[in-house]
């Protein structure tokens, strides 16, 4: 069974009744045995009054006391339910109420009990939705005459039994293994697994691609069916009839730009560039989009393997994409080859305004194909262009040297974001999923070309809320303001005079005044890194709402990488069906229509612009797949985030017994943590290490201050340090002082 409860539960959306044979289709059951296994599941959601049957059809039943929601627990065992409502109650389950359900795991609770002012409410498993660890890490141990995996994730509070499956699990004993499960627990019997692979002696033996992709559950190759199906893909060669049905955009010089490191790591090229300037001075900007969604349809296998990974997954040396490679050999934007585009041409006044644009199948060819670092050479030298490249680097210039800054002016003038970085691993143009412009200083080019693509974002949000059609919006929300107190004290420490009132709602313009205060620190780059880590999570959405980081209040969309984000994809979708099905005028015997493809026609529509069946459907596909795509992303970004802690941890590893200078970023009971400005690398200063004294811990001033000594060691102290030891898997780097601090002061005697 390739779907789960919560996969088929999503199909059911407003109480509407849902066909059977519906369900097979959009669940790819193809074969008997699928279709039986969906039955048998259809029948036992409905015994326990999930589903009920009317007139052959299923309908959701709902109870007011019970509630979806994720599984959070510790390695002591205390679980809570954390429901996807923003601010809704978390919900604890003993765990005799866990009905066998892991951490992670997607649940049906049932509420057992009321919270109170001091209490959260209490809930028992009704239903496990989706299981999170269909495989995990795990090391092999021999007890009692069976081979038994014991899971490195210390909140999975169990053990399985191995099936030998023909390998010799001896090899494997004392092992790090990846374990796939083959039933999870059911009645007196424990869950069983098999070993698939084994990884290493232990974690640091292991390759950090492998620990990631197991322990995140991630494909690291195509199913046969996959592999086939794209052997049934049309030819790359386009049919003139097709080229008819387009705009011809073939005569206009257009360039692509990509980052050497994608270039080497992920054959997509998804996005190409055109820029004219009007005898009027505006400038017309062309930002091209391959169009994935023409040669993908909709709820075939290959489209059914995209949507259950995603979002392709950037593991720096290795991207695990969408889609088979020969998908991407086909929709590429290639130089010198005719491709199929959907392209937001955006006409910019000479303030940066966007005042009119279009968006329209197109087919084009890009005649440059350049790197970051090619584009700032040409941009950056004086000398006359060589031949080749003689109409290129005016509009390179052009582009970078004009349209850029005057696009970013109305950015900043709104209130949206810039951060500085010292790198960037990003497969996408746009602000991806940090939810802000990335800067870095040796790379320019590359915020300078986001601050553009994020117009064809907005631009296709805008369309969808003017032809009022079914979509998806990216939001982010503000941050909390107690993210920001540590900080702002941090900052102030440090010689600035921070002064956001903490007491108050935080807006992108108090973001943004921070990073210009930020860069007359010495330490910029640790505070810019510290801002970052308080953003909140880009969430996915069917209904308009605010990007806090690009200073956006009505509505903004991902749309520029339809081969390596689902989401844009669907977008994609829901634009070809106004291209293709989209009404231009209320009646037939209206003689004149408007142009749906248009900005122009903003305003003037009065009539549904698709057909209901197909506004519907697309409707209910989006609401169904939103959750999903959602918990996709996070997992993408938990892997990667992953890696780059593995990465440090290592780095650390090698340097253990070195000593560096570092700055107190945080200060807590038990110790405090120390930030090594050269490398972006926090370790923990424990306050058992501390002997040449008795720490007190004061949060108010967040100090530890010695008793005797008055030696303090607080927020902004800078401190020499020593890596003592370094924990790979789990990525924790303890250090012991080697010197610095601060004299304590009067007020860190006061009792709080």
């Amino acid at each position: 069974m390739e779907f789960s409860i919560a996969t088929l539960l999503a199909q059911f959306v407003d109480d509407k009744l849902v066909a059977g044979k519906n369900l097979e289709k959009k669940l790819g059951c193809e074969d008997e045995e699928s279709i039986q296994k969906l039955q048998v599941i259809l029948d036992a959601l409905e015994k326990i009054n999930v589903l009920v049957k009317e007139r052959g059809k299923y309908r959701r039943v709902y109870e007011d006391d019970v509630v979806e929601a994720k599984l959070r627990c510790s390695s002591k065992g205390f679980c809570f339910a954390i429901q996807d409502e923003e601010n809704a109650d978390d919900i604890y389950v003993r765990e005799s109420h866990l009905s066998n359900a892991w951490n992670g795991d997607r649940v049906f609770v049932k509420i057992i009990k009321e919270g109170s002012r001091r209490r959260s409410p209490e809930g028992e498993v009704k239903l496990i939705l989706e299981r999170s660890n269909p495989s995990l890490l795990a090391t092999v141990a021999e007890k009692e005459e069976k081979y038994r995996a014991i899971p490195l994730d210390d909140r999975l509070l169990f053990e399985l039994d191995l099936k030998e499956n023909g390998q010799d699990l001896q090899a494997a004993l004392e092992h790090l293994v990846h374990v796939s499960v083959l039933r999870y627990p059911l009645g007196q019997y424990p869950p069983l697994g098999k070993v698939t692979k084994i990884l290493g002696s232990d974690a640091e033996e292991a390759a950090d691609i492998d620990i990631v992709s197991c322990k995140h559950d991630l494909p690291l190759d195509f199913p046969e069916k996959a592999i086939a199906a794209t052997a049934k893909l049309p030819s790359s060669r386009i049919l003139s009839a097709e080229i008819k049905r387009r705009l011809d955009l073939r005569n206009k010089l257009t360039f692509s730009i990509e980052s050497e490191s994608n270039l080497n790591n992920t054959p997509w090229i998804e996005n190409a560039f055109t820029l004219e300037q009007t005898e009027a001075g505006d400038w017309q900007l062309g930002i091209h989009i391959t169009d994935v969604a023409h040669y993908i349809e909709q709820d075939t296998i290959l489209d059914r393997i995209a949507r259950k990974r995603g979002i392709a997954v950037n593991l720096r040396k290795q991207v695990l994409p969408l889609f088979p490679e020969k998908v991407s050999k086909l929709c590429s934007l290639i130089p010198g080859k005719n491709r199929l585009a959907v392209s937001v041409l955006l006409t910019l006044d000479a303030q940066g305004n966007t005042t009119e644009y279009t968006i329209a199948p197109t087919v084009i060819s890009v005649d440059h194909q350049l790197t970051y670092q090619e584009t700032q050479t040409l941009i950056g030298q004086d000398k006359k262009p060589t031949k080749k490249l003689a109409n290129l680097v005016p509009a390179l210039k052009d582009l970078f040297f004009t349209v850029s800054p005057l696009v970013k002016a109305q950015r900043l003038q709104r209130g949206g974001l810039e951060v500085t970085t010292p790198e960037i691993h990003s497969l996408y143009k746009d602000e991806g999923r940090v939810g802000t412009i990335l800067n870095v200083a040796s790379l320019p080019v590359h915020s300078m070309l986001t601050e553009l693509t994020i117009l064809a974002g907005k631009a296709v949000a805008e369309h969808l809320q003017a032809l009022d059609l079914p979509g998806i919006y990216c939001t982010q929300a503000e941050p909390d303001v107690e993210e920001l107190e540590d900080l702002v004290k941090l900052g102030n420490n440090l010689g600035l005079e921070l002064n956001i009132d903490v007491e108050e709602t935080v807006t992108s313009q108090d973001y943004q005044r921070l990073t210009e205060q930020f860069a007359n620190s010495s330490a910029v780059m640790v505070l810019n890194y510290l801002l970052q880590s308080t953003f909140k999570p880009v969430k996915y959405l069917t209904e308009p709402g605010k990007h806090f980081g690009l200073a956006y209040e009505d509505g903004y969309t991902h749309c520029i990488s339809p081969g390596q984000r689902y989401i844009d994809l669907v977008i994609q979708r829901i634009l070809k069906a106004v291209f293709e099905h989209g009404r231009d005028r209320r009646h037939s015997r209206t003689k004149q229509g408007v142009d749906l493809n248009s900005s122009s026609c903003h305003g003037q529509i009065n009539w549904k612009v698709l057909p209901p069946n197909i506004q519907e459907a697309i409707a209910t596909d989006v609401q169904t797949m939103l959750p999903f795509l959602n918990d996709r992303e996070k997992q993408a970004e938990d892997a990667e985030r992953d890696l780059a802690g593995l990465k440090k941890a290592e780095q650390m590893k090698e340097r253990t017994g070195k000593i560096f200078e570092g700055l107190i970023t945080g200060v807590q009971s038990y110790g405090f943590f120390v930030e090594i400005e050269d490398l972006l690398v926090e370790g923990l200063v424990h306050v058992s290490s501390l002997k040449d004294d008795w720490y007190e811990y004061r949060s108010r001033n967040s100090c530890l201050v010695g008793r005797k000594n008055r030696t303090a060691y607080r927020l902004g102290d800078r401190v020499e340090v020593e890596v003592k030891s370094v924990d790979y898997y789990r990525q924790q780097i303890d250090l012991v002082t080697v010197g610095g601090g601060s004299e304590a002061r009067n007020g860190d005697w006061e009792e709080e």
